[in-house]
């Protein structure tokens, strides 16, 4: 019995140094105003699959289990610190969107926040990202707006790469202010 205990305090004590990031972060978090970036969730394997289809999720990469349960937890962890959201919004590639369901439940598809890796969408880049900057410097929220996007898009807008799942935090001057990866 004491062995079972002692795996159990072990394994939140890890689930904690996972998803628990420094007080400085959260309180940065709760303080709100910030801009939350959070590449979706695991989503094994590269880009998307020729001919995919944005309307039809069953044509594209999507989240797996580990996926899901990675969502439910940035959930838990917005839950669990009180930290205010005032706006969800979404890429509309349905591993954004269900990221973005099983952590908010409640979001807003954003197309200026759409992937831009395959060759058939490199060419809205230019007008996207400025779109999405012009959104961003002009948010005025008190509570925290979070975009639910892409490697490639955080990428060209704080430029800094990312994890499946990681959340960073900026102004809306684009200045990094912390991370958070949360497996």
């Amino acid at each position: 019995m004491r062995k079972v205990f002692l795996i159990l305090i072990l394994g939140l004590l890890n689930f904690q140094t996972n998803v628990f990031s420094s007080n400085k972060i959260i309180n940065q978090l709760k303080s709100g105003g910030n801009i939350i970036f959070i590449r979706h969730a695991i989503a094994p394997g590269n880009g998307d699959p020729d001919n995919f289809d944005l309307k039809d999720c069953s044509t594209q990469r999507n989240l797996s289990k580990n996926g899901i349960e990675q969502s439910k937890k940035i959930g838990e962890f917005f839950k669990d610190n009180k930290i205010k959201v005032e706006k969800v919004l979404s890429s509309e590639w349905c591993r954004c969107k269900d990221t973005a369901k099983f952590a908010f439940k409640n979001f807003e598809v954003f197309s200026s926040l759409n992937s831009f890796y395959d060759a058939k969408f490199a060419d809205k880049k230019e007008e996207q990202i400025k779109k999405l900057k012009k959104y961003i410097k002009e948010w005025k929220g008190e509570d925290n707006l979070v975009l639910i996007t892409h490697y490639v898009v955080i990428l060209a807008v704080l430029d800094k790469g990312t994890s499946s799942g990681e959340i960073l935090i900026s102004n809306n001057n684009f200045k990094t202010l912390g991370s958070i990866i949360i497996k």
